[in-house]
């Protein structure tokens, strides 16, 4: 938790599109969706259509497609107080009801843990193909620690591991642009060694791109010329190289 899952899943998703493909990001942290702020989308209604729930676009290409419980909730301060069977069914829901359309790449925004909702997005993507799974951690141990018991989720139901980003790896000065590990360093490059997994890169604290996430900017699109705009581009070319070789 707060190691900046969903900053990743939406700074991809702006990277898959500016590559020109269609994305869908499908946010199933039902207790806490903060991807429709940071893609600067309000309330819109959710409409249906004859094949269920119209997703609300991002774009007016409508190149990126996003569906939330956000969207539903009459008050956005709404706490989601629910129990394991009524978040897998809002989870089904998501995953068949949504008219999606012809997409490139579907991301799916976890909570933290590997609990109903996992399980939940898994069993209902079971008629589809599951590419797998990115993981993201800080350097700290205590953050690896957690994320290696993800690995072992991913090992129990059979979902293989894209690889790890290293997010708030060092701190981006706005003045100078030197970067200062914070938090420590290379925690994990270390921990992808361990696991055998592909280390897919790092992406530092940068409040460039922390103000374009809270005004809902597109940060790829403002700052193309930031070491962090060259992080999330690496990653997700490494991401759909590797995607387009299976």
């Amino acid at each position: 938790g707060g190691v900046g899952k969903s900053t990743i899943t939406t700074e991809l998703a702006l990277a898959f599109r500016h590559a020109g493909k269609k994305v869908g990001i499908l946010d199933v942290d039902l207790c806490g969706p903060s991807i429709p702020r940071m893609l600067s989308i309000g309330r819109p209604d959710v409409h249906q259509c004859d094949a269920g729930w119209v997703p609300v676009y991002a774009d007016a290409q409508k190149s990126l497609a996003l569906m939330s419980i956000g969207f539903l909730l009459e008050d956005p301060d709404e706490a989601v107080v629910w129990r394991g069977p009524k978040k897998s069914a809002m989870i089904g829901q998501f995953v068949s009801d949504v008219a999606w359309g012809e997409l490139d790449v579907l991301l799916v925004d976890t909570p933290p843990g590997t609990s109903d909702e996992h399980l939940a997005v898994l069993e209902n993507l079971k008629k589809h193909r599951v590419d797998g799974a990115i993981l993201v951690t800080t350097p700290q141990a205590v953050s690896t620690g957690d994320v290696r018991r993800e690995i072992t989720f991913c090992k129990k139901t059979g979902v293989r591991v894209l690889g790890i980003v290293e997010n708030m790896s060092g701190f981006v000065c706005p003045h100078c642009s030197e970067c200062s590990n914070i938090f420590s360093k290379g925690g994990g490059e270390d921990l992808a060694k361990l696991t055998g997994s592909v280390f897919l890169g790092s992406v530092p604290l940068d409040p460039l791109l922390s103000s374009s996430i809270e005004e809902g900017k597109d940060f790829m699109q403002s700052f193309p010329n930031s070491a962090t705009f060259s992080a999330i581009n690496s990653i997700s070319q490494a991401l759909l190289s590797s995607l387009q070789n299976d």
